[in-house]
């Protein structure tokens, strides 16, 4: 017996091949073996799902990490589908978060390249530097900027990242990562409910808060370069490579093969061909609390556009972007902008407005709030809000 007969015959290949079996006498589809498609067929049917289903993902999924159960054993109904979840490839935690990571100031960060990505965060006149060298092997950092308390959170599948404040309806949360999955994006936990939260949405979604109206509020933040970063704010900190973890931090080492290629490791329900599914777009919420529209611009109009004029939700909006990279998005008011230096965007009244973290101001003093906005991959974006508005 050869074997690759043996490997046939192994007690998990024979249960998948009556499984297989079992699925096409009951649907009356064939897709033979092809696990991805009976999952993209069983994702287009009403969503009926057993009365023991949570518990059966509770035991699956124990199997990987007993603590894993806890996030299924909630009454609460959830928000999303329980059969979209999947197992990430991780234990709770397995890829660890910073934990209030040490920084530099801009001066001793002698590690850092001047053409380093970093995702910048400025809270309260506080900067910092978050280099996606490092925050990629952790996919999240507990910090504390400018008095507020973060989890900076990146879901390198999604491509995004987001400042969550961790204080929310007047309760504190512990955030981590489930090893889950919905759609391609992170599932973050927090300690205290053992609720489970979408990452691009700061809702939970399974749990004992699935039922709950908590939204975690999040910041602005930009993808750019460590010299563009430190040029604009010479008094910014930046994480240090003193994490506390042995990983290879060379830029571009995370996840290079993923990011390398449009290919995904986890199958999503619907695409959209407008765009490659890895194409960066920069996406936010424009409208009113109650009616927001979902929003992606392509990072490629906008790096050909870099004051770029348009309308949402009944509301005029600018994004501007650096050389560097750096998008960023405010609500224009009845101002039309037309042009812009590295400091200063002017309006079509030839007017020089600042440009600031947290907004314009004119020379009279009038304000323009910036919107928090953060980049995505097209196909993540989509998959969560396929109704949204896209640009491009």
């Amino acid at each position: 017996e050869t074997p690759f007969v043996a490997a046939a015959r192994t007690p998990e290949s024979l249960i998948r091949g009556r499984l297989m079996r079992f699925l096409a006498q009951r649907t009356k589809k064939n897709f033979g073996g092809d696990l991805k498609k009976w999952r993209k067929w069983s994702w287009t049917l009403p969503y009926e799902p057993h009365p023991e289903y949570s518990s059966f993902k509770a035991n699956l999924y124990a199997n990987v990490d007993p603590r894993m159960a806890s996030f299924f054993e909630s009454s609460m109904t959830p928000r999303i589908r329980l059969d979209e979840i999947d197992w990430g490839g991780v234990s709770v935690n397995g890829i660890p978060p910073l934990d209030q990571p040490k920084t530099l100031p801009a001066a001793e960060a002698k590690f850092m390249g001047d053409k380093n990505v970093v995702f910048g965060v400025v809270i309260n006149g506080e900067a910092r530097a978050y280099p996606k060298r490092i925050l990629a092997w952790h996919e999240m950092a507990l910090d504390t900027l400018g008095g507020v308390k973060l989890a900076v959170v990146y879901c390198t599948l999604c491509g995004t990242v987001i400042p969550y404040e961790t204080v929310a309806s007047g309760r504190a949360f512990t955030l981590g990562t489930s090893g889950l999955l919905y759609r391609s994006n992170k599932l973050m936990f927090d300690f205290e409910t053992k609720s489970l939260w979408s990452t691009l949405e700061g809702k939970p979604v399974l749990g004992p808060l699935a039922d709950s109206t908590i939204v975690l509020k999040y910041r602005p933040v930009v993808t750019t370069t460590w010299k563009e970063w430190r040029t604009k704010h010479p008094q910014t900190t930046v994480v240090s490579l003193e994490t506390g973890h042995a990983r290879d931090y060379d830029e571009g080492v995370a996840y290079r093969g993923y990011f390398s290629h449009d290919d995904l490791m986890f199958e999503v329900p619907g695409e959209d061909k407008r765009l490659k599914r890895k194409a960066e777009v920069v996406t936010f919420f424009a409208g009113e609390e109650r009616k927001l529209v979902p929003v992606a611009i392509d990072s490629a109009l906008l790096k050909k556009n870099p004051v770029y004029m348009f309308e949402a939700a009944d509301s005029l909006w600018l994004a501007l972007t650096t050389e560097g990279g750096a998008n960023r998005i405010y609500r224009a008011g009845a101002t039309r902008f037309v042009r812009m230096t590295e400091s200063e965007v002017f309006d079509d009244q030839g007017r020089a407005w600042k440009v600031l973290e947290d907004g314009l101001e004119s020379p009279d003093g009038e304000t323009r709030p910036r919107e928090p906005a953060r980049r995505t991959f097209w196909f993540a974006w989509f998959a969560q809000f396929p109704d949204t508005v896209l640009l491009r």
